[in-house]
């Protein structure tokens, strides 16, 4: 970014200053030009000023190529010792960084061999909290079929869409997201191994921060807005939309135990801490999933949510997850243990 942006000293000094303060010590990215010298490049054109920047078309090219196997190793990790291929009845692929026609799902399909009239649907381009949706259209299709087996996997490629004008968007963007993959399998399945049961989804749209964030297309790629005011929003309304969901689900604060909350960023979290009035770490899996690969937007509230299920739980803990997204949306579901 420094690099590219050519900024001041003065500048560059405030983006340092971003980035020690971003929460994130880790990313990753399907394009090695970010680890390499610009001699090394073979993306981004070897020009200071990037030029010819790359169009969408070549970062479609880069989803295309990395996005299917990345898919399947995700549900492979995913699966690996509960269940077999050929047991998936339903595929639901989730992204909002790529899109062609035929898509991630018949790559998918085709890389593992899967049947040719499998179930498949897409979720596009809803943004951080796709995942949740994707949940709940699987939680409709085992609640209507006892035989379902519903794979799920978000796979995002954030970084394939790096843009050279230093607007704060573009930087602050360019700070938080990373590249990354998830898989949930969603059963029926009531004598289930090790896993979690979907109790209720709620959602709601804050329409007063419509402008706040957006995920638009552009020639060189797609453009993200990112206001500065989106943890006030979150940090002024998360905590009643918390209040409403348990409501409709018939359950009290009191009776969660766990909380699965996309972190978008550090100002985020920090902004759900002091919304929920948290003093006990409530969110330390979140921070730690931020620290260790940044925001991976849909696939991220997944990582949270495997981190959760690694530790020791308890018959009938309840989970309270949260992602938030363009609209702005906020997607939630409790889940059990």
């Amino acid at each position: 970014m420094e690099l590219v942006f050519a900024m001041d000293v003065r500048e560059n000094r405030k983006l340092k200053f971003l980035y020690q303060h971003s929460g994130i010590d880790y990313r990753y990215s399907a394009i090695p030009d970010y680890s390499r010298q610009v001699n090394d490049w073979k993306f981004y054109p070897q020009s200071e000023n990037l030029e010819p920047f790359p169009s969408l078309e070549q970062r479609m090219e880069l989803f295309a190529k990395y996005a299917g196997p990345l898919s399947v190793t995700a549900i492979r990790n995913c699966i690996a010792g509960s269940a077999d291929d050929k047991e998936i009845t339903h595929l639901v692929t989730v992204s909002c960084t790529g899109m062609s026609a035929p898509g991630l799902d018949l790559q998918v399909m085709e890389l593992m061999g899967l049947p040719k009239n499998i179930y498949r649907t897409s979720v596009n381009f809803m943004g951080c909290y796709a995942a949740i949706h994707a949940m709940k259209i699987a939680d409709t299709i085992c609640k209507a079929d006892k035989n379902a087996k519903v794979m799920i996997v978000c796979t995002e490629l954030c970084t394939l869409h790096f843009q050279k004008e230093p607007s704060i968007d573009n930087i602050t963007s360019s700070l938080l997201f990373g590249d990354g993959a998830a898989a949930v399998l969603v059963a029926h399945d009531k004598h289930k191994q090790k896993g979690l049961t979907l109790d209720h989804f709620y959602s709601e749209v804050i329409a007063r921060g419509k402008k706040d964030m957006a995920w638009e297309l552009s020639s060189s790629g797609f453009l993200m807005t990112l206001s500065g005011y989106i943890p006030e929003l979150l940090e002024e309304d998360f905590s009643p939309l918390v209040s409403r969901a348990l409501e409709k689900a018939g359950i009290n604060k009191t009776e969660i135990s766990r909380w699965c909350v996309h972190p978008g960023g550090k100002r985020i979290l920090d902004a759900i801490h002091k919304s929920l009035a948290l003093t006990n770490g409530e969110l330390n899996n979140c921070y730690s999933v931020l620290s260790d690969y940044g925001n991976m937007s849909s696939a991220t509230i997944l990582f949270v949510l495997k981190k959760i299920m690694e530790e020791p739980l308890k018959k009938n803990e309840k989970i309270f997850g949260a992602a938030f997204g363009p609209g702005l949306t906020m997607e939630t579901f409790v889940a059990s243990f």
